[in-house]
């Protein structure tokens, strides 16, 4: 493929410099997104059928989670081969026609990379079971011996993400209980040592790859992990502590999430894309806090953004949403990087859920059946709403994740013999996990499998009143959830919201949100009392208003003369 095709950057939201400061990046589920072949699973050539409808919604950009090839054993976070296609979601040609199809519609392309750890399936894994204790094959990954007489205790005690011990044993050759190796998550993903040159060359191919193919980017899976303290030395997490490091205070870092040694690490990777043309872009899955340590991972010489998971667990709760909005502007402006506004993704109970729950979530833990503190689905679906318009007037980057546009809840009721996330399995069902935010889409009200697909069939089974949520129910209604979102993003777009700055306006009690961007005016109701509204024309509303107040838990626009 020449080079020159893959940089082509035609399109009506693809000029201008330094793109991403103010993008609006659509993260697409490819497994749950459509499916072009019927088997109920989604697929490349599924999202390339469906991209005309992303770039009428308004977004800059898609995010693709992992197409990698992969068993499937953590929805292809389990990575065996960095630089193919998994069959099951098509080839390189259809990746390749996607790309195209996206410039073609002014939209910009970013990968997901998981360089943690691989699948046990990787080449250089089953190498390194073949091995020997100390070779050069297993010191690509973390292999140790165990503590104990004969070495039958694991080397710590760390826990995994997913549940269970971090550590699993081998058997060597001569069929002996054996090392053990380190894995954070399934232990079908083992972590790599990146204290090794090859593994830190064979990442810097990886990119290459990709970037000579023309992706735009790159997402950077569980970015704060890579490196581990000196020792391995044991830590026993607060209860309270979110499964990837969130909530945790600065001082209680543990010894296997945001050590320092990362930053060498992103900056041979943003040395590497700037040889390219077309300002080309990583982003950091990074859970760390406070705000003033992430901003850490996008200085100038490192990563373009990171996620603000603080954004994301404030809740609905105005003085949690002005502090967090105020600090990210502060910590993030500090390192000349834009802030980035983050709802909802494929690791948490979707928004239009979570802001109406009444019990503690930790992050990774999903709800079910079973879960305390269950939402109320209208009160879920309008916080929602307004907690997206506050997000998609902030200045910076703002991210959306599939579905989130339909006010899709999280799917609850999800039988117990259908779910697949490792969290179910590895906690004998104690955490649901991340299944609920990770069914398939639903386009079309009256087709098979709501028109993921023409045969009906689906991965995880489709709430059945999913039907109102569909696409085609939604379009041309202007109080659906779908027109809100394409009418704030067009508002953003005209207004220049992302490149604006927040002006806060008093006279607003503890409860409300107002700020001024530019010519526009927010205010969002986050109370139960109902917050008089100022003389203006009104260019967005959550819900239809009814004389001059803003009921709860509704956001509304303004265009004050």
């Amino acid at each position: 493929m020449p080079l020159d095709e893959t940089i082509q950057t035609d399109g009506p939201r693809l000029d201008g410099a330094e793109w991403w400061r103010t993008a609006v990046i659509y993260q697409v589920y490819p497994r749950s997104f459509a499916d072009s072949n019927g088997d109920g699973i989604g697929d490349l050539p599924g999202i390339t059928s469906r991209l005309s409808a992303l770039a009428d919604l308004g977004v800059d950009a898609v995010w693709l989670s992992p197409f990698f090839t992969s068993p499937q054993k953590d929805a292809g976070y389990d990575v065996a081969d960095y630089c193919d296609v998994d069959p099951l979601f098509g080839t390189l040609d259809d990746f390749d026609a996607l790309r195209r199809r996206a410039t073609e519609l002014g939209l910009r392309v970013i990968v997901d990379l998981v360089p943690n750890h691989s699948s046990d399936a990787h080449d250089w894994f089953q190498r390194a079971l073949a091995a020997a204790p100390g070779s050069p094959e297993r010191a690509r990954y973390l292999f140790r011996d165990g503590q104990g007489e004969n070495g039958e205790l694991p080397p710590n005690n760390w826990q995994s993400v997913f549940g269970g011990a971090a550590w699993s044993r081998v058997t060597e050759k001569d069929g002996t209980p054996g090392q053990w190796y380190l894995h954070l998550f399934d232990s079908s993903q083992p972590d790599f040592d990146w204290e090794n040159p090859e593994v830190r060359d064979q990442f810097l191919d990886v990119l290459r790859f990709w970037l000579d193919r023309g992706v735009d980017g790159f997402r950077i899976d569980v970015a704060h992990g890579l490196i581990k303290k000196d020792g391995l030395p044991d830590y026993t997490p607060p209860k309270d502590a979110g499964s990837m490091g969130g909530g945790l205070a600065e001082d209680q870092t543990p010894p296997y999430w945001a050590q320092d040694g990362v930053h060498d690490i992103y900056r041979s990777w943003r040395a590497l894309l700037e040889t390219y043309p077309g300002d080309r872009i990583l982003v950091a899955e990074a859970w760390v806090e406070p705000l003033s340590k992430l901003s850490n991972w996008v200085r100038p010489d490192e990563m373009h953004q990171a996620f603000n998971f603080s954004y994301l667990e404030s809740g609905w709760s105005a003085p949690s949403i002005k502090g967090v909005i105020d600090s990210s502007l502060e910590v993030f402006d500090s390192v000349d990087a834009p802030s980035t506004w983050v709802l909802s993704n494929h690791d948490v109970v979707r928004h239009a859920s979570r802001l109406a729950l009444t019990a503690d979530n930790a992050q990774g833990a999903g709800i079910g059946p079973k879960s305390s503190g269950l939402p109320d689905t209208a009160v879920g679906l309008a916080r929602a709403r307004a907690a997206t318009a506050v997000m998609l007037a902030l200045p910076g980057s703002a991210y959306i994740y599939q579905g989130e546009e339909l006010g899709l809840p999280e799917a609850i009721d999800l039988p117990d013999e259908a779910r697949q996330d490792p969290t179910w399995f590895r906690t004998a069902g104690e955490r649901y996990g991340r299944d609920g935010c990770r069914v398939p889409l639903p386009w079309e009200a009256e087709s098979p499998a709501f028109g993921f697909n023409t045969t009906g069939e689906s991965w995880l089974p489709q709430p059945e009143g999913w039907a109102p949520y569909a696409r085609d129910a939604q379009e041309g209604d202007t109080g659906s959830t779908l027109e809100l979102y394409r009418l704030a993003l067009a508002l953003r777009h005209e207004f220049a919201l992302g490149s604006g700055t927040v002006e806060w306006l008093p006279g607003y009690g503890p409860d409300v949100v107002a700020f001024r961007n530019g010519q526009i005016t927010v205010i969002a109701n986050t109370g139960s009392v109902p917050v008089e509204l100022p003389v203006a024309d009104e260019l967005l509303a959550t819900v239809e208003l009814e004389g001059a107040a803003l009921p709860a838990d509704a956001t509304v626009w303004l265009r004050v003369s």
